[in-house]
């Protein structure tokens, strides 16, 4: 199966369709027409094998760099052009356990480290 994202006249990701594998050559022309859809169509990878970012609603579709970038999480953040996604100002900090998390304090600008509840049975 092959994935297609429509994109709105801003070049956001309003959904994501799945078209079969026998219809992926001709994706935009078989959501567009056959299923009488309209819109325009730009096929995702659910691997990531092209176009840097699965589509999901609200990326972006970035014609530049025919990539899809993900919403913008805070506003101190800042795209990385060679991977196609959102940076924080500082680098988020190694060694976190399976029961830690870490967690953007944009007010603050850092990263605060909870630790999980553990789960009981």
């Amino acid at each position: 199966m092959a994935h297609f994202a429509e994109i709105d006249s801003d070049n956001i990701v309003t959904r994501v369709l799945v078209v079969p594998e026998n219809q992926q050559h001709r994706g935009q022309d078989y959501l567009s027409i056959d299923l009488m859809l309209g819109g325009r169509w730009i096929q995702t990878s659910y691997n990531n094998n092209f176009r840097r970012s699965f589509a999901a609603q609200g990326y972006i579709y970035n014609e530049l760099l025919d990539i899809f970038i993900p919403p913008k999480p805070f506003p101190s953040w800042t795209l990385n052009i060679e991977t196609g996604m959102w940076e924080s100002p500082i680098p988020k900090p190694d060694g976190a356990t399976d029961f830690e998390v870490d967690i953007w304090d944009e007010i603050n600008q850092k990263w605060n480290r909870e630790i999980l509840p553990i789960p009981t049975q």
